[in-house]
């Protein structure tokens, strides 16, 4: 299974020492290398990374960074070795004093490394949308599927998760990866991919705690609601309520604590 390896392992109990094997979740470096009309050829930074969808990876975190608005900004992306090289014209909005890093971008970094923390990662932010809707049967839905759908973590247990979701509660998609950042750059990615930003009447997912880089990285697709399983960090809730998102935390089957946004949930 893509995202998996084995590796020899010794398991102490009371009866003593055992050998075996047991899966481990892939780390691997991706090297994000642009190339821009204006600014010409930049290492944006080394992330580390599940293997697979590192197309929808790069996208989403280029999007993310505020470098690109659209995909039509992005000539053409190229994958091999460990290294994505995304070829950008020249409206894009790239500016490498403001978004090359200075060291890796680590499994669990979201913006590490930065010169600065504006370079236009909420350029262009849209007001969020109203519409959705969501309550406890939904939370509840949630929870449930992802569980299922985890799959690398089912046998590792050191993945994170990010997912979209409808009102009802149904998962639309999901990505794992060892960096949570990772995961929801995947996701974010994948709608980039489809011209199909931002996503006005689908929620986020998040199988961790609520950091400040998930909360802008939401708020940047254009996701209304952002539900997680663990903690917010005090200026994830304060970035949420500038924004006026919905930030629901520590979900649970019945219950979840409301940090902003009370107004989309359904009693």
């Amino acid at each position: 299974m893509e995202g998996l390896e084995s590796r020899e392992i010794a398991k102490l109990t009371n009866e003593g020492i055992t050998r075996g094997t047991d899966c481990v979740a892939c780390e691997s470096p991706l090297s994000i290398i642009i190339e821009h009309e204006l600014h010409g050829r930049h290492e944006l930074g080394i992330t580390m990374r599940t293997g697979g969808h590192d197309r929808l990876l790069v996208l989403g975190f280029i999007y993310s960074e505020g470098i690109i608005s659209t995909i039509d900004d992005v000539y053409k992306i190229e994958i091999g070795n460990d290294c994505a090289t995304i070829k950008l014209f020249k409206n894009a909005y790239f500016d490498p004093i403001k978004h090359c890093r200075s060291s890796t971008v680590t499994s669990s970094c979201g913006i590490c490394g930065r010169a600065s923390i504006e370079g236009g990662m909420l350029r262009g932010t849209n007001e969020l949308d109203e519409r959705m809707k969501i309550g406890l049967d939904t939370i509840a839905n949630c929870l449930e599927t992802v569980t299922r759908k985890q799959l690398i973590f089912a046998q590792t247990g050191g993945s994170h998760a990010c997912a979209s979701f409808t009102s009802n509660g149904s998962i639309e998609r999901i990505f794992e990866d060892v960096g949570r950042h990772n995961a929801f750059d995947k996701l974010v990615g994948s709608y980039i991919d489809e011209g199909s930003i931002p996503q006005a009447e689908l929620g986020a997912f998040v199988s961790g705690r609520a950091s400040f880089e998930l909360v802008q990285k939401s708020i940047r697709a254009g996701f209304p609601i952002m539900i997680a399983i663990g903690a917010p960090s005090s200026l994830a809730v304060d970035l949420a309520k500038e924004h006026g998102m919905t930030l629901g935390c520590f979900a649970k089957d019945d219950s979840i604590k409301l940090f902003s946004g009370v107004r989309r949930i359904l009693q």
